[in-house]
């Protein structure tokens, strides 16, 4: 007896919650989509913050169409960058969206030009087009074509996803290990 209530208590204890937190993940594998007739080709999940890119390459423009989705309540928000310098958020170029109070998604393009950035809106060094963004399922997605890149298909990207926005204005995100590590080089030939 006493070695069934020990098997259950482990399966309560370590089986069942871990198949609810992988349920709720973010997945290439369990989110297809179209937008707007793009139909994105490649998908990478990306390892913090429950967040995916998708995107389709034009190899002959130099320009991807993206689609950069990440889990975040109503009162966050998320960014996705590109950094043409270096991997790092410092130098990057984000496209970030919120959620405003009467439920509409903001979203606009950014400079992060110091760990404290005043992410107001500002031109980038490459072209956004068709930028826009939605909420849905506690999921903010922001849609864009970009490009092209100095480095061409291969780029430096960095994500965020932060709690608080004050006057229109995003606010810091955490320091945890989760948000440091939110930086890769992405090949948008290769994936």
């Amino acid at each position: 007896m006493a070695i069934t209530i020990s098997y259950t208590l482990f399966l309560i204890l370590y089986i069942f919650p871990s198949h609810f937190d992988t349920s709720h993940a973010l997945t290439c594998s369990n989110h297809k989509f179209t937008y707007r007739s793009t139909i994105y080709t490649s998908c990478k999940d990306l390892p913090h913050l429950s967040a995916q890119l998708l995107w389709t390459y034009n190899s002959t423009m130099g320009v991807a169409k993206i689609a950069y989705r990440a889990r975040q309540g109503a009162g966050g928000w998320i960014a996705w960058a590109i950094n043409p310098n270096q991997i790092g958020m410092v130098g990057s170029e984000a496209l970030v969206a919120y959620v405003n109070s009467n439920g509409s998604v903001t979203v606009y393009p950014t400079m992060i030009t110091s760990y404290s950035p005043s992410m107001l809106p500002a031109d980038l060094s490459f072209q956004v087009l068709d930028l826009l963004a939605e909420f849905l399922s506690n999921e903010i997605t922001i849609y864009a074509t970009v490009g092209p890149f100095a480095g061409g298909s291969v780029v430096n990207q960095v994500w965020q996803a932060g709690n608080l926005v004050i006057d229109g204005v995003p606010q810091m995100h955490a320091v945890s290990q989760q948000n440091l590590q939110s930086t890769g080089e992405l090949d948008f030939l290769s994936g």
